[in-house]
């Protein structure tokens, strides 16, 4: 057993020693252990049911993940976390994409069983003026398009990484990351899928104009050699802008708009530029919401299309993640949603969308999908039902997706 396998072993038994008395005491908040110290413990829980209905093959997973964990703070701003987490299969009827566990003629639920030690880091930060974080950290950047935690999933992607922020120089607002490792959702058993290490660098500078947000950025991926993803090192340089107008009483425009070209970078041998463009248009009245969106992740006709590897990839292009990576001739989304909210236990939110996809280079039909969501919560429980449909127009294969998750956490 590796030895951070087995830190993380004895952290997360530990923790749940400690933590029912802490939650008998009344806390679930940071206590008071010497003047000017305290310490919070963290404890979250979630039960995941998810069904795939394909053609040829279909899957049922019922998994249980808990994280467990402690974060030692001072008044100073200084605090040290560690954070456990573990996923334990109860259904296993499903391909989790490890080699030699869960290659059953199942489809892909991309949640293997898993014991590590997700988080462990060392922050310093000042309210008002920016932070630095080292250590094993989860990273969210933005809207999570170019980097993310992929929380969707039962394992998080974390990154063992150095990240600061600077806030005292407003309205402008500094970002840097350097990282050597992308530790993602595969788990401890994935072997050379278990991490991708590099050179990562993640800037960003924005600014706060009244109701306008404007932000410039670069993703500098640089994969070391020998790795699944040595080829497909690439620089990618943007900007984002967001807004968010009143039109009259209760009544409100959201406005999202974003451009970056990606090159190759470092050891990859190709030679390309291709581009991403993203907006959308939404507004809200009396708990309803509306949005209409375009997406295009850009081909140069070569195979050469514009990639995030680093993302949260769950959160776009549909929820029935058939384009979880870009197909060769680029990816088109035209896109409208609906949500409503309901204040009833606790906030019911219901949503649905509806997607078309083509090529970026042809304009060839890659299908239509239909998702729906229905989130609340019962008292400390959160309860999502999720829909996904796609209908894949002879481009890949039709799929449908159902998912039923109760999660815990203080």
């Amino acid at each position: 057993m590796k030895m951070t396998k087995l830190v993380s072993y004895l952290l997360f038994s530990a923790a749940n020693v400690a933590t029912p008395s802490l939650v008998q005491a009344g806390t679930g908040g940071p206590v008071a252990v010497a003047e000017g110290l305290a310490l919070d413990p963290i404890f979250d829980a979630r039960l995941a049911y998810e069904h795939v209905d394909q053609p040829v093959t279909s899957a049922d997973s019922l998994t249980m993940r808990a994280r467990a964990g402690i974060e030692l703070a001072s008044d100073m701003g200084l605090s040290f976390l560690i954070e456990s987490e573990a996923t334990l299969g109860v259904i296993n009827d499903y391909n989790d994409t490890n080699i030699g566990n869960g290659v059953e003629p199942f489809s892909i639920v991309a949640d293997p069983e898993n014991i590590e030690l997700n988080r462990i880091q060392l922050r310093f930060a000042k309210k008002d003026k920016g932070s630095l974080t080292v250590g094993r950290q989860r990273i969210n950047i933005d809207d999570q398009r170019f980097v993310g935690s992929v929380g969707w999933r039962q394992n998080e992607q974390t990154f063992d990484a150095v990240s600061g922020f600077v806030t005292a120089l407003k309205p402008l607002t500094l970002e840097a990351t350097y990282a050597i490792s992308q530790r993602t959702i595969f788990g401890a058993d994935a072997g050379t899928r278990e991490a991708f290490d590099g050179d990562f660098i993640f800037l960003g500078a924005g600014a706060k104009l009244g109701p306008l947000n404007l932000k410039g950025f670069a993703y500098l991926l640089d994969f070391d050699a020998g790795q699944p993803v040595s080829l497909s090192s690439s620089a990618t340089y943007g900007f984002r802008s967001t807004a968010k107008l009143p039109v009259a009483e209760g009544l409100t425009l959201d406005l999202a708009g974003s451009y970056a070209v990606q090159k190759d970078h470092k050891a990859n041998p190709a030679d390309y530029s291709v581009d991403y463009i993203a907006g959308s248009v939404g507004t809200s009245f009396s708990g309803f919401g509306l949005k209409l969106g375009y997406e295009s992740l850009g081909s140069d006709g070569a195979g050469n299309r514009f990639q995030t590897p680093l993302a949260t990839l769950h959160k776009f292009n549909g929820w029935a993640d058939v384009f979880l990576s870009t197909p060769p001739a680029g990816l088109e989304d035209k896109y409208v949603s609906i949500s409503k909210k309901v204040n009833l236990l606790g906030g019911i939110t219901a949503s649905a969308a509806y997607h078309d996809f083509r090529s970026d280079v042809g304009s060839m039909k890659y299908g239509t999908e239909f998702d729906a969501a229905l989130n609340f919560k019962i008292d400390v429980v959160s309860v999502g039902l999720k829909y996904a449909n796609y209908n894949a127009e002879s481009f890949a294969v039709d799929t449908e997706k159902f998912w039923l998750r109760l999660g815990y956490s203080f």
